[in-house]
């Protein structure tokens, strides 16, 4: 089993008495760092280790540009929220309990920078997926029968096709020789390693 870290910025709150009370600049505002329904996506697969080059890239989803919004190519994580999120995103990259019995699901955690005056809200998901490797596959064609065979198995939500590889995402985890059956049995196709 493999495990990416789905993050999404759920909420954004300000407090100006605050930021009135406390701040060299009275009026800053909310965060600019990060707006609400940022989408990052956290991997450690094959050349993969986004956590150790602290969410640098990760952005996949914003309503700015991917230049002025944290986790994109050219800005970094703030660091109150990586302070904050690090530890949730790196035990689900292990594939951890997020937090056992705080959540309704173990794999989900909300989360918010320490920011006192403008904190932002964070969803944190691990996401349960295996990696097959399939040989055989040459177009679309192979790929929606390979993608029907295999979310037909209970437990498998979606798939996604790589240049080398495909990813099973997972509900709960499912049999590996259940995995291979399915694909195995649309034809011509070789399942070479499960991962």
């Amino acid at each position: 089993m493999q495990y990416k870290v789905k993050m999404t910025v759920i909420d954004k709150k300000l407090y100006p008495e605050l930021q009135a009370q406390y701040c060299k600049d009275p009026n800053a505002g909310a965060c600019p760092c990060y707006n609400v329904g940022d989408e990052f996506i956290f991997e450690r697969y094959g050349n993969a280790d986004d956590f150790w080059h602290l969410g640098l890239n990760t952005l996949k989803q914003t309503a700015k540009t991917a230049n002025d919004t944290a986790g994109g190519p050219n800005f970094p994580h703030c660091s109150e929220a990586w302070d904050a999120i690090s530890r949730y995103i790196y035990t689900g990259l292990q594939g951890g309990s997020i937090m056992r019995e705080w959540m309704q699901d173990e794999r989900v955690m909300i989360a918010c920078c320490s920011d006192g005056t403008r904190p932002v809200i964070f969803k944190i998901e691990r996401i349960d997926y295996k990696v097959l490797h399939i040989d055989g596959i040459n177009n679309d064609f192979c790929r929606q029968k390979i993608k029907n065979a295999l979310t037909a198995l209970t437990d498998v939500q979606d798939i996604a096709f790589k240049d080398n590889f495909t990813e099973v995402f997972l509900a709960k985890d499912v049999d590996d020789t259940a995995l291979k059956i399915a694909v195995e049995n649309c034809g011509q196709y070789i399942v070479t390693k499960i991962d």
